[in-house]
């Protein structure tokens, strides 16, 4: 796919997208419409079931939709060669899975992949790319340990070092806090709003706690049964009601002193 001379919109438009796995399976993701613009932290929240990873996957090609259709950049998701689409959007999974004859810093010196040519060495511009996205992510201190030695969160760390080196306008993340302690949740979700801010990218993560998509997220997609129920501003969409209507449970609001933030604790009525 050739890049286009003229001016093109900066954001991804989802299109009345429907999704299903197989033919006679019903549809996963129904009539999805959403545009995502450039510079927000998306949180993509909703209960287990609801289709925040099958959205993902249509978003990075990865499936191709039944109908409707995804523009990046004014551009049909479909007609992306796999190495344009991966100088424009890269993937931190919630599979951790590595080959384990590599090396930490190998793996994330696969980023680089998309912009290297074949069987040619890293250039000094890939290697400080590289360490930087691993200082970032606190993994540089083991960039020489075999990949199967890591702990989940520590490959989660690699993983994520990795989509950051890619230097992509966007980033995906498939649930990135699922295996890792209170501490680094913290660190990654800042290093998220850093780059939002200072490399001028934008986010798209699958979250399960509400509370941290309330914290570094100032837009919300809430799904349920394959539909985006709300989305829009984080305070808008997080309210009582919206809450309840889609995790068929209720929730406290308390203010947060010390971030200025909400924060939400489920509760049942006897």
């Amino acid at each position: 796919m050739r890049e286009s001379k003229n001016s093109y919109k900066s954001q991804i438009t989802v299109n009345e997208l429907s999704w299903k796995p197989t033919k006679d399976h019903k549809n996963i993701l129904e009539k999805i419409n959403i545009t995502f613009d450039k510079g927000n932290i998306y949180g993509i929240i909703g209960p287990n079931g609801s289709g925040k990873t099958s959205f993902i996957k249509n978003l990075l090609h990865f499936v191709e939709p039944d109908k409707g259709n995804i523009m990046i950049e004014d551009v049909n998701l479909l007609d992306y060669r796999r190495k344009d689409l991966a100088k424009k959007i890269a993937l931190v999974p919630q599979n951790t899975t590595m080959d384990s004859s590599f090396l930490v810093y190998d793996v994330v010196m696969m980023g680089r992949v998309p912009y290297q040519k074949r069987f040619a060495e890293a250039s000094q511009s890939d290697i400080d790319i590289v360490t930087e996205a691993m200082i970032l992510t606190d993994c540089y201190s083991f960039k020489d340990k075999e990949v199967d030695m890591l702990s989940g969160g520590e490959a989660q760390r690699v993983l994520t070092a990795r989509a950051i080196a890619q230097d992509t306008e966007w980033l995906i993340l498939d649930e990135p806090t699922a295996s890792l302690d209170v501490k680094h949740q913290i660190e990654l979700m800042e290093s998220l709003v850093k780059l939002k801010k200072h490399k001028n990218k934008t986010i798209i993560t699958v979250l399960h706690d509400i509370n941290i998509a309330a914290t570094y997220c100032n837009q919300i997609i809430m799904m349920k049964d394959g539909k985006v129920h709300s989305h829009g501003k984080t305070e808008e969409v997080l309210t009582k009601d919206k809450l309840r209507e889609v995790y068929e449970i209720n929730f406290e609001i308390l203010d947060n002193m010390k971030n200025g933030k909400k924060y939400y604790i489920p509760y049942t009525c006897d």
